[in-house]
């Protein structure tokens, strides 16, 4: 049974910073594609950012385009967790933020939620102006 939970969220005031983490468990983690997605008020779930596994201990990121820059996503493999650091946050960002797995790597689709089969539960990240 996967299981992924996640912490971090929080209110911070605009320019400030955040990390999300999200632990996993009954999944192959190493070679598991992982993803955050985000969900405003009113509006659909949205693709923020994926580390996906190539080959070997090969991995990428990849990120929606108005938070390259600000936002990075890790994962530390021998702790079954995958983080989003979030810098120079903006009002905007404002969401619950979603944790997200799939079993093996990809190079393609990482930005669609039916990418995914398994999710957490959310945690809301508000950003005060």
């Amino acid at each position: 049974q996967v299981q992924l939970v996640e912490s971090g969220g929080g209110l911070v005031q605009a320019g400030g910073s955040l990390r999300l983490s999200c632990t996993a468990s009954g999944l192959t983690f190493r070679s598991a594609t992982l993803g955050w997605f985000r969900q405003a008020p009113g509006k659909e779930r949205e693709f923020v950012a994926a580390t996906t596994w190539s080959s070997g201990s090969v991995y990428y990121r990849h990120y929606i385009d108005s938070v390259k820059g600000r936002f990075t996503i890790s994962r530390d493999n021998g702790k079954n967790t995958v983080y989003l650091q979030m810098s120079s946050l903006k009002p905007e960002d404002t969401a619950v933020f979603y944790c997200a797995a799939s079993e093996g790597g990809r190079d393609r689709d990482y930005d669609r939620r039916n990418s995914y089969g398994y999710w957490g539960q959310g945690t809301q990240v508000t950003v005060s102006s």
